[in-house]
């Protein structure tokens, strides 16, 4: 079993960037793939960006491609998302989960953090 929470979030403008990290505990961190998700009010929970145990594998979707960026370090039992260039859009409250292999669907993951509120201004 692993825990997960989130941090980072925050109310930046348009254009700024910031850092959300998915810090875990528990054992082998290391074997999961971690993957983001994010949902804004009233719609559903949509895939942003996955990455395999190592590392080596890594996915994002379509709609961030070019601004964001997944890494983790598994000294640090974390895992990154790197949000450039935010737009008001990329309001949602984001969500890192756990899951035995990288994938792009929600159902997949059987561990999920409380999630961090991230909110871009125009």
């Amino acid at each position: 079993q692993v825990q997960l929470v989130e941090s980072g979030g925050g109310l930046v403008q348009a254009g700024d960037s910031l850092r959300l990290s998915c810090a875990a505990s528990g054992r082998a961190f290391s074997t999961f793939a971690i993957g983001w998700f994010r949902q804004a009010p009233g719609k559903e929970r949509e895939f942003v960006a996955t990455i395999s145990d190592s590392g080596i594998i890594t996915a994002i979707a379509d709609s961030v491609t070019g601004r964001f960026d997944i890494s983790r370090n598994n000294a640090k039992n974390t895992v990154y998302l790197q949000m450039n260039s935010l737009k008001p859009e990329d309001s949602a409250v984001y969500y890192c989960a756990a899951a035995h292999t990288t994938s792009y669907r929600d159902s997949q993951y059987a561990y999920w953090g409380q999630g961090t509120q991230v909110t871009v201004s125009s």
